[in-house]
């Protein structure tokens, strides 16, 4: 845990602001600040479109009498990558982009379902059935 809250506070704004020196130098601080803008204005219309999709489709099947548990996990995919692009910064930008496009996602989702396998196995998370 401390691992983990280490990176996110420390070493992710460290590299963020190390990519927003290296964009800056190429293309300029004002269209790098338009870049930036762009990209959450991006981030926000992904997460709107990709989330409604993922919403019907868990709709769909639901109705159908399945479990939605590829579309329950797509659609974290798609809110966590959508979170990613609104936050400023070109890494997680990258990261963003990658988890709410729909041909990257699957490489995400096998990742959150290893950890939940772990996570289940190891007894820190419990499945109640009816």
């Amino acid at each position: 845990m401390w691992k983990w809250l280490l990176i996110v506070i420390i070493i992710v704004p460290t590299a963020e602001i190390y990519g927003f020196n290296l964009v800056a130098g190429r293309i300029g601080g004002g269209n790098t600040f338009l870049l930036t803008l762009v990209t959450s204005v991006m981030g926000m219309l992904i997460m709107r479109f990709e989330g409604r999709k993922v919403l019907e489709d868990s709709r769909a099947r639901m109705n159908s009498g399945q479990i939605p548990g590829r579309s329950l996990v797509d659609g974290l995919c798609v809110f966590i990558g959508g979170i990613l692009l609104i936050i400023p910064g070109f890494l997680t930008d990258i990261i963003g982009f990658t988890m709410a496009f729909p041909l990257t996602r699957p490489f995400y989702r096998i990742l959150i379902l290893k950890w939940l396998e772990r996570k289940i196995k190891k007894g820190n998370i419990t499945i109640h059935r009816r």
